[in-house]
């Protein structure tokens, strides 16, 4: 094994922090799943803490993934929903470790500002003609770091760093078999026939129907997966050469859909393995967006739009899960490789080792796939995994935690203070499992259009403690109410149940003092008046 001058870092750890987009905390060996294997994650969890209760600021890409980055609330931070960027202003816990000496990377899915030239879908047009069209005055330079425009030459593209703290980027946009950025431009150059490996005319032969299965062409040592692991070990053995300690951020686009492993992670899996653990007849009173999704199934009409979340029959469902499968093993394949580097390079007993995913998946829940307004565990409840040197011991804790809440605790673990207005707390003393850090947290969602047969543009706030969980539509006639310790899988909603009533006025009362506190207190005031 190597030797590293620098295996005495012991108040300046190094960071590996791995994220994967849309991965239930459920689908993990290490959590109880009885298919799907991930060996080298669960490597992980047996040596440090893993979180059975940890939870999302909201289900959604972007917007958790800028209060992951800044340890505030989407509506604090200002990126409410996708297509949204986050604010040249804002500050992130990454600028905070570069500021203390760290070497900052970003290798995979940022994600901080939007990665499409469309226009949204289901927004109305605003068709006034307004001198001043919003509430913030333009920041001038537009947000195109990880649009295609960004992309389009040969060479790769030299990212204006630091970018949102990183000193050295790496970047994937979009999701599956077709990624763009860097890697994008990697692609084409490396493979004058991308264009054929690409076209949907050729893909490989299968027989599954479900929506968004695809059996890409593209090789798995050239899928977004491999590129990643690629250039995050470049990159963890470059820094054995280093004085300074490293934050490596590596993000893995997948197990979004669409449903496409490549190679032999395609068949690794069969359908067969997997069952509806909890089919839409499971639901007692379906809400009104269960019913919603239902009527468009029944009409054929689902899957229309790839990102919204639809009803998927029983066979369907289980296609879908044996091709996450396939993608999450691969995604472990590579975890076991940027973990051997670490032990290769004598780096490995100085690095602190984080595992999440940024937000969860319906994934056949009462038959439904995806994500959306409705606040189920499957989406909000992530997997979150602490390895640290100090002390690699297996512990598990039923502690609740928030996304908010990791930007804290890495800086609170590298010794460094938080900026004011962060609104997460450090986690570091619960990692022992003995000693509780949330008792409840506050969910978000906000959305640019109607959604599953809502009335209403979504706004929706939820509270979920170990007993409770309420949810509260903005302006719909409807909510939600479950009571997570008789029905840990929300299949009766007791929002209108007389004998719930005062659970409900508890829980709203609790929201109301939760949402109280969403308030900027950045910038201090600098005089009494």
């Amino acid at each position: 094994m190597a030797t590293n001058k620098n295996n005495d870092r012991t108040k300046k750890p190094n960071f590996l922090f791995i994220i994967t987009d849309q991965q239930r905390a459920d689908w993990l060996g290490c959590m109880g799943h009885p298919v799907v294997r991930t060996p080298n994650i669960d490597s992980i969890a047996l040596q440090g803490t893993a979180f059975e209760d940890f939870h999302v600021a909201l289900p959604v890409c972007m917007p958790n993934r800028a209060s992951l980055m800044t340890g505030r609330m989407p509506s604090v931070n200002g990126l409410r929903y996708n297509g949204c960027a986050l604010s040249r202003r804002a500050n992130t816990f990454v600028d905070v470790l570069g500021a203390g000496g760290y070497r900052t990377a970003s290798i995979g899915k940022s994600h901080l500002q939007p990665f499409t030239g469309k226009e949204p879908v289901g927004q109305e047009k605003d068709t006034i003609e307004r001198l001043i069209p919003e509430a913030w005055k333009s920041e001038g330079k537009p947000y195109l770091s990880e649009e295609p425009s960004s992309f389009k030459d040969a060479e790769e593209t030299e990212f204006e760093t630091p970018y949102y703290g990183f000193q050295h980027v790496d970047m994937v946009t979009g999701h599956g078999y077709d990624c763009g950025g860097h890697y994008g431009q990697w692609f084409r150059k490396t493979y004058p026939n991308w264009k054929d490996l690409h076209d949907r005319k050729n893909e490989l032969p299968h027989n599954y129907s479900c929506p968004q299965a695809f059996r890409t062409a593209v090789p798995e040592e050239a899928y977004p997966t491999t590129w990643i692991g690629d250039r995050a070990v470049n990159y963890i053995n470059e820094s054995a050469s280093h004085d300074e300690p490293f934050f490596a951020f590596v993000s893995f686009p997948d197990p979004h859909h669409p449903f496409n492993p490549p190679g032999k992670y395609w068949d690794m899996y069969s359908p067969d393995e997997f069952s509806v653990d909890l089919p839409y007849a499971a639901h007692k009173n379906p809400t009104p967006p269960m019913e919603d999704v239902t009527r468009l199934w029944e009409a054929g009409e689902a899957g229309s739009i790839p990102t919204f979340a639809f009803r998927a029959s029983d066979e369907h469902v289980k296609e879908a899960k044996a091709l996450t499968a396939g993608m999450i093993t691969m995604i472990d394949d590579q975890v076991g490789r940027l973990l051997q580097s670490l032990k290769d390079s004598g780096q490995y007993e100085n690095t602190v080792i984080v595992f999440t995913s940024d937000h969860g998946d319906y994934l056949g829940d009462f038959n439904m796939m995806l994500k959306g307004p409705l606040k189920l565990g499957s989406i909000t409840r992530v997997p979150m995994i602490w390895s640290d040197p100090s002390s690699r011991t297996a512990v598990r804790t039923d502690t609740m935690g928030s996304t908010i809440d990791l930007s804290a605790s890495i800086l609170d673990r590298a010794g460094l203070a938080p900026y004011n207005g962060m609104q997460g707390r450090s986690f570091l003393e619960s990692l022992s499992g003995n000693k509780p850090h949330r008792d409840e947290v506050l969910i978000e969602f906000n959305n640019q259009g109607p959604r599953m047969g809502m009335t209403t543009v979504p706004r929706v706030r939820t509270l979920r403690s170990k007993t409770w969980r309420l949810s509260v539509y903005a302006g719909e006639d409807w909510g939600e109410l479950y009571n997570l310790q008789k029905d840990p899988n929300e299949t009766h909603n007791l929002w209108d149940e007389p004998n719930a009533r005062e659970a409900k006025l508890a829980m709203s009362l609790r929201l109301v003092e939760h949402l109280a506190q969403q308030t900027d207190s950045s910038p201090k005031s600098n005089r009494l008046a």
